[in-house]
């Protein structure tokens, strides 16, 4: 059985009540595989029963702070319950995939300066993620397409990502951010997919539906802004129209299959 839990289903506004930041992990027996950082993504996790120390990778779509607000503290926490416990980390390191490196080197700096001065090399295998199949440990398999809604680097590397995810016999995608008009959706939703997790940030509901509908079976908005957060009157609509099951996640939300 594979179990996704929302713990964060906001995107970068201001504090609202009861909605962190973007973060969501899947777990699929015995392993754990984060996406996106949001803030307290840790402690939403580890107080829902996820346990840490199984963690396998941690997958970033891009760099902006409602999506790594949290990164830092999710490997704090981890190596707080690696050292409590006295327990190993399930592959020995954790594969972080995250579009800007130099980022996770300052979060990296950060850390070492806690107690103990912590060395995060240690346990933490960092790479960029790429485009096509990156990732693939015989349970989950992830794949990478840009989503262009940072610029490239000056060294022509992609900065920001949606992921294909496929887990236990059902195919994930998630958006990230994506550029506006959602074209670059339409290359990671070919062949469909179960599960549709698309931001709202930065697109109307409506739109989202009208592409959904000829990709996926099943469509989950996250990453909410405000159209969702507070026009509710107009949102309802348009879900109640959309072809396809639709939902709005909140955190603390669970999806099985």
């Amino acid at each position: 059985m594979a179990i996704l839990r929302i713990l964060g289903s906001c995107s970068g506004t201001e504090p609202m009540p009861e909605r962190q930041h973007t973060s969501f992990v899947l777990t699929s027996g015995d392993r754990n595989y984060f996406f996106d950082a949001g803030e307290a993504c840790d402690r939403a996790a580890y107080l829902s029963g996820v346990e840490l120390t199984k963690t396998r990778a941690v997958f970033i779509s891009h760099t902006h702070y409602d999506h790594i607000g949290g990164l830092m503290g999710l490997f704090w926490c981890i190596r707080k319950v690696m050292n409590r416990y006295r327990l190993p980390l399930a592959d020995g390191r954790i594969r972080l995939y995250i579009p800007d490196l130099p980022v996770w080197r300052s979060l990296r700096d950060c850390l070492s300066y806690t107690e103990g001065s912590f060395d995060y090399d240690t346990i933490v295998e960092t790479q960029t993620p790429a485009f096509g199949t990156f990732y693939d440990d015989g349970t989950v398999r992830v794949s990478g397409f840009p989503s262009y809604h940072l610029p490239d680097a000056a060294d022509g590397h992609c900065r920001s990502y949606s992921y294909r995810i496929e887990c236990e016999g059902k195919t994930v995608v998630f958006s990230g951010d994506v550029a506006v008009g959602l074209g670059p959706l339409k290359p990671v939703l070919e062949g469909g997919c179960d599960l549709l997790l698309c931001e709202t940030g930065h697109h109307p509901v409506k739109i989202v539906c009208d592409l959904a509908k000829d990709y996926a079976k099943e469509l989950v908005f996250l990453h909410h802004g405000r159209e969702i957060l507070e026009n509710h009157d107009t949102v309802a609509p348009a879900l109640a129209e959309c072809p396809i099951p639709a939902s709005i996640s909140y955190d603390g939300m669970t999806i099985e299959w």
